[in-house]
């Protein structure tokens, strides 16, 4: 990830990679990690930015999506990966391989925030003061921190909390218990109240493709907004709070008019986006839009992956909801044959068309982190949840307007519920959000039930035999042989 205010030519001293060890597998750490290599403002800025660079991990290129979009009703595994069909199926192992990487990757990404936070406090070079800027180094690192923890706690519940680096491989100091689901949700609020604290601006000046790219007061104040909304304990008092603090914030945050710009690839760090990726293409691109996008655009005729599923489709038809759908989703002749589509090899299928560039695994097509839609219509929830229904319409059919679909209006409470649940699937999709949409209204295992796939091979439903304990995913077999405080969650081997 590259920042304009940034030196990342000496990105090589992080702490940790962003490979797929353990964080609990620790080695001891290198002279190039140690105390005394952290003495200079650059030492400080280029720790920070091995830190963002955790968002070109794996999980954050598309198995986030996968643990979300093709978990839920959105879509299908497409491709050939039999982990992946087994996320799709509701039937994942402890020893599904995805999950080790992506405990792994989110648990790296984290090690490097808390290197930073331990070691930018005692750097005596004064010019890491200047404008503030050690706060703001701070902040940020909170921030990702946070960020991070957030992902992790709505993919397993309780995990540990690990706040400072360590150097040793001692069982004693590296095997750290699991933390409540409630304990992980209060150190997200807490990293963020700290980044919020005096210490983030709301912009780091007029250059879109920083302010895009850095955590923002913005950035923070969104988080919090869908901590608040997401946590067991909800609190849609404080969703409102935040929501409206990223509504009017001095940055200047503004629904697109065009929903199509979003995704079009020319269009980036726009006035709508609170915080994305910069994949910026040569070694720092997305490989993600070649495993998804159709021949003609991918330029191969593997089978690709992420397919949209026929409810989904329907959905959008059901809807009137022309300009998402073809903003979201692309069919095409597929030189395979598809067991939901079209058993004919040449027939016509849906491809996930949020990215629509492929360019040989190095696209510079990118995934939005936070953007103010997603806070809008969470705003939108939250009003409900309290009772204020008509300012709640307000909010959807602001979204729904952008997209020309007619207002819609009710009195009823649990009607305007689903009907902003729906408005959300429609806007986020492609964007990992379902899966978590879903466990917070309490409708995943409804959903998927009901939820009617025909698989063309058999002329029978699909059974996703869902059940309230796969909420959440089982924690990696690798994690649990490793450190005997963990408990496996409930209901998995």
């Amino acid at each position: 990830m590259k920042f304009k205010i940034l030196n990342t030519s000496i990105v090589a001293m992080i702490v940790l990679s962003s490979s797929c060890d353990s964080f609990l597998d620790l080695d001891p750490i290198s002279d190039a990690t140690s105390t005394n290599a952290y003495n200079t403002a650059s030492d400080a800025e280029a720790a920070l930015v091995g830190v963002y660079d955790s968002f070109q991990a794996e999980y954050y290129i598309w198995d986030n999506i996968i643990f979300s979009d093709v978990m839920s009703d959105n879509h299908y595994a497409g491709g050939d990966n039999p982990e992946i069909f087994a996320i799709d199926n509701l039937d994942i192992e402890p020893v599904n391989g995805r999950l080790f990487n992506n405990w792994s990757q989110l648990f790296n990404a984290i090690f490097k925030a808390n290197v930073v936070l331990d070691k930018v406090p005692m750097i005596e070079d004064p010019r890491i003061d200047l404008g503030n800027r050690r706060a703001q180094i701070l902040g940020e690192a909170a921030f990702l921190r946070a960020y991070h923890y957030f992902q992790l706690v709505n993919l397993w519940g309780g995990v540990p909390i690990i706040l400072t680096p360590t150097s040793s491989t001692n069982p004693e100091v590296t095997n750290v218990p699991r933390s409540s689901v409630e304990e992980v949700y209060n150190q997200i609020i807490e990293d963020l109240t700290f980044a919020i604290d005096d210490r983030l601006p709301y912009t780091y000046g007029s250059d879109a493709s920083v302010n895009k790219a850095r955590a923002t007061r913005g950035a923070a104040l969104a988080l919090l907004a869908k901590v608040y909304a997401q946590k067991p304990n909800r609190d849609y008092a404080k969703v409102v709070e935040y929501a409206d603090a990223v509504i009017n914030s001095p940055a200047g945050y503004s629904l697109l008019n065009d929903f199509s710009h979003l995704f079009d690839g020319n269009h980036y760090n726009n006035a709508e986006s609170i915080m994305e990726v910069q994949f910026v293409g040569g070694p720092e691109a997305n490989f993600g839009p070649q495993l998804l996008l159709p021949p003609s655009i991918s330029g191969d005729t593997w089978r690709k992956f992420v397919t949209p599923s026929r409810d989904l489709v329907n959905a959008f038809d059901e809807e009137g909801d022309i300009i998402r759908k073809n903003a979201s989703i692309l069919f095409e002749s597929a030189p395979w044959a598809d067991e939901f589509w079209s058993l004919q090899v040449n027939g016509n299928v849906p491809f996930a068309y949020k990215w629509k560039e492929a360019n040989g695994w190095a696209s510079t097509n990118r995934q939005y982190l936070l953007r103010l839609a997603d806070i809008i219509l969470l705003k939108a929830e939250a009003l409900n949840e309290l009772g204020r229904t008509q300012e709640a319409l307000t909010e959807l059919n602001m979204i729904r307007s952008r997209v020309n679909l007619p207002a819609v209006t009710t009195n009823n409470n649990d009607e305007l519920k689903l009907l902003i649940e729906k408005e959300r699937r429609l806007e986020l999709v492609q964007e990992a959000q379902r899966w978590m949409d879903l466990k917070r209204y309490g409708r995943a295992v409804e959903v998927m039930n009901n939820l009617v796939e025909i698989d063309l091979r058999t002329n029978q439903p699909k059974d996703f035999n869902m059940a309230e304990h796969k909420l959440i995913l089982p924690i990696p077999q690798q994690e649990m042989n490793r450190n005997p405080q963990l408990n496996q969650n409930p209901g998995y081997n």
